[in-house]
C-alpha cells in the first residue's frame, strides 16, 4: 500500500513526518513522511534561511501539518491563506486540496503567497518557487528537541513572531521539565514498544518520539532491530512477543482502530506485560506523529502511562 511504500522510503517526506501502513489512510501516510522525513542532520533542521522580520509575509501557503500548527502557535495563524490537504489542527485552519508530498506549483500559486513553508523539496519546488519570486522555508523532520524549538524560531523569524516564537518554546521547555520531574517513575526501567502501524512498524529511539520516551528513562524492544539505521524497523509479532514490553503505545488508534482490545486479540500478545498489566496506550495518531506545539501533550500522555505502570508494576 501507499503507506507502506512511505515507510520504507528513505526519501519520503517521522515518518511529520513517521511519526506511521496497513490502512491506505492519506492522514496516516502524512503521519509516516512526518515522522520519516528526508534524513537530515541535525544541523539543518532548523529549517532553510528565512526572510528577516521586517519584510514579514502577508500570505503563507502552509505544504505540512506540522508547520501548520506551528504557524498558528506563533500567532501567524492570520498570514496563512491555504493549508495542505493534511492540516487538520487547528480545526480553521484554510484546508485545501494542495499535496505536500506532490506539490503542484501552478496550484500553490493561485494563492498568490509571497512565503510557502515546506517539510521536503519533493520534485524541486523550492527552486521552482523561487523562481517565481515566492520565498521558500524548508522544514525537514526534527531529530531532537533542540531541531524543534530551532524551527520555531525559524519560522518566527520569517513571519514577524520572533517574540510570540521565543515564547511558545520557553513555555514548552518548562510545561515538559514539570511533566518529567512530576512523574513518578520505577525503580527499574520499563520497556516499551511503539507502533506505528500493525504490520510490525516502530519508532526507535533514535527517532524523535523516540526522545519523548527517553525523557522517562524508557528502552526501546524495537533499537536492536534497527539493522539498516533507519530508525524505523519493521519487526514481527514474534519478535514482540519475545521482547515483551511493558508498554505498547499505539500511533494507529484513529487511522486503524486500533487500541487495547484490538491488541490482546493478536497472537500470542495477549501473553505480554503491557496486555496483562493494561500497559497498551492509544495515542493521538497525530500529535504522536508531529513535532509541534502539541508535543507537550505527546509528552504528558506518555508521563501518564509511565506513572500508572510504575505504580501497578
Amino acid at each position: 500500500m501507499k503507506s507502506a511504500v512511505l515507510l520504507r522510503s528513505g526519501a519520503a517526506v517521522l515518518l511529520g513526518a513517521v511519526v506511521l501502513t496497513g490502512c491506505g489512510d492519506d492522514k496516516k501516510d502524512d503521519q509516516k513522511a512526518d515522522q520519516k522525513s528526508s534524513g537530515a542532520p541535525s544541523s539543518a533542521a532548523g529549517g532553510s534561511a528565512a526572510p528577516a522580520t521586517g519584510d514579514a509575509p502577508k500570505k503563507i501557503v502552509s505544504l505540512a501539518p506540522t508547520a501548520t500548527e506551528m504557524l498558528y502557535a506563533i500567532g501567524a495563524g492570520k498570514q496563512v491563506v491555504a493549508v495542505d490537504d493534511q492540516s487538520n489542527f487547528p480545526a480553521d485552519a484554510p484546508k485545501t486540496a494542495l499535496s505536500g508530498f506532490k506539490p503542484n506549483v501552478e496550484a500553490i500559486t493561485k494563492y498568490a503567497p509571497d512565503m510557502v513553508v515546506i517539510t521536503n523539496d519533493t520534485d524541486g519546488v523550492k527552486a521552482q518557487l523561487e523562481k517565481v519570486k515566492i520565498k521558500v522555508v524548508e522544514l525537514p523532520a526534527a531529530k531532537t528537541f533542540d531541531d524543534m524549538y530551532a524551527q520555531f524560531n525559524t519560522l518566527g523569524t520569517a513571519t514577524g513572531h520572533a517574540k510570540e516564537a521565543a515564547d511558545v518554546t520557553a513555555k514548552m521547555k518548562k510545561d515538559i521539565a514539570d511533566v518529567v520531574a512530576k512523574t513518578k517513575k520505577p525503580a527499574k526501567p520499563l520497556t516499551y514498544f511503539h507502533e506505528v502501524d500493525s504490520t510490525g512498524y516502530s519508532a526507535t529511539s533514535k527517532t524523535f518520539i523516540g526522545q519523548v520516551y527517553a525523557l522517562f528513562g524508557l528502552q526501546n524492544i524495537a533499537d536492536p532491530a534497527d539493522k539498516d539505521g533507519s530508525g524505523y524497523p519493521q519487526v514481527s509479532t514474534e519478535y514482540i512477543v519475545q521482547a515483551n514490553p511493558d508498554l505498547v503505545f499505539l500511533a494507529d488508534s484513529k487511522c486503524c482502530q486500533q487500541d487495547a482490545a484490538a491488541v490482546a486479540k493478536r497472537p500470542g500478545w495477549d501473553k505480554t506485560k503491557a496486555v496483562q498489566a493494561n500497559g497498551v496506550v492509544a495515542l493521538d495518531d497525530d500529535i504522536a506523529s508531529r513535532w509541534g506545539p502539541r508535543v507537550v501533550d505527546l509528552v504528558a500522555a506518555v508521563g501518564a502511562a509511565v506513572e500508572k505502570a510504575g505504580a501497578t508494576g
